[in-house]
């Protein structure tokens, strides 16, 4: 049954400027409430588990990943700011006729995700973040992990490298794609348990090659622009972000530590964190529908609580 929707519905390119343009993949109910899936990093559009498309489907939602700049179909384009993704997503909602939505982000996306919390809180009713990143600069910033250690330290490097590295990844995509699958059971065998359970069940690893294949078919700059980007100040601080935050985190994620979704969460105004107990950094991935579920009741209860505010109207 998962494979019979395993491709998207509507696939297609929005422009998102004079020059530039952004792709995106739907899945779900076309009619359906709006729920805007963020990939990570690396990662692309179709990097949706195949749990999530089966019950956006049955649950009538609208389901969409959408390239970043520099992936897929999308232009590339370096940010300066975290936040100015979400003028961008501004951008595909209208042409795509969405007034209201939420946004899921999974790891690199989760910066994003906030981001476009903080930018649009008259339009997002509500985000969820699958073991985001966490901020290295300014007053919310915290050490360590991956992208505290590393990439603070490569990001000077890729904004001038950035496009000599992400040629050269391209290349080695397309030489390795033969070899992906054995490939993806070489990265199973040094992943923690929880992601090697993840990576070991087969529509799983079917939507993981899927998105990446087809992702980094023509180009794989996001990835590096991602990292130069997070290691700048955001462009907005975590207290700003009012609309209500559900955060997963595996509490043996290798990549972005536990700790850092436990501080982020500390500094939003109406958040709640999910522990994922056993599970690494791909653990949100395999809690899709749980996911979904949560932040389909999340828009009910805001709706319901804006309904029945004085003078409120429906969010």
């Amino acid at each position: 049954m998962a494979l019979d929707i395993a491709r998207p519905k509507l696939e297609g390119n929005i422009a998102v400027g004079e020059e530039r343009q952004i792709g995106f993949a739907e899945f779900g109910d076309p009619q359906g409430r709006a729920i805007f899936w963020l990939h990570g990093t690396p990662g692309a559009r179709r990097q949706i588990p195949v749990e999530a498309r089966i019950y956006a489907e049955r649950h009538q939602i609208r389901l969409i990943g959408v390239d970043r700049p520099g992936i897929g179909s999308s232009t590339p384009h370096e940010y300066e700011t975290v936040i100015d993704f979400a003028e961008d997503l501004r951008t595909i909602a209208d042409t795509l006729g969405i007034d209201k939505m939420e946004v899921i982000g999974l790891s690199g996306g989760g910066p994003y995700t906030l981001g476009c919390a903080a930018a649009m809180p008259e339009r997002v009713i509500a985000v969820g973040v699958l073991g985001g990143v966490a901020p290295t600069q300014g007053e919310d910033r915290i050490g360590g992990g991956l992208m505290g250690g590393l990439g603070l330290h490569a990001a000077p490097l890729l904004e001038y490298a950035g496009a000599p590295l992400s040629r050269v990844a391209t290349r080695l995509i397309r030489l390795i794609k033969p070899v992906a699958e054995p490939g993806i059971y070489l990265y199973a065998s040094i992943s923690p348990e929880g992601d090697r359970r993840l990576l070991a069940r087969p529509e799983f690893k079917a939507m993981f090659l899927d998105d990446l294949l087809n992702g980094a078919r023509k180009q794989l700059a996001a990835p590096f622009a991602d990292v130069v980007v997070f290691a700048r100040d955001w462009g907005f601080r975590l207290d700003e972000v009012k609309v209500p935050v559900r955060w997963w985190h595996g509490d043996r994620d290798h990549i972005v530590p536990y700790a850092h979704g436990e501080h982020v969460v500390s500094r939003l105004p109406d958040a709640q964190l999910f522990t994922l107990p056993g599970e690494s950094h791909l653990g949100g991935l395999g809690e899709a529908e749980t996911i979904l579920a949560s932040m389909v009741q999340l828009w009910d209860a805001c709706q319901s609580e804006s309904d029945g505010a004085p003078g409120g109207g429906k969010r």
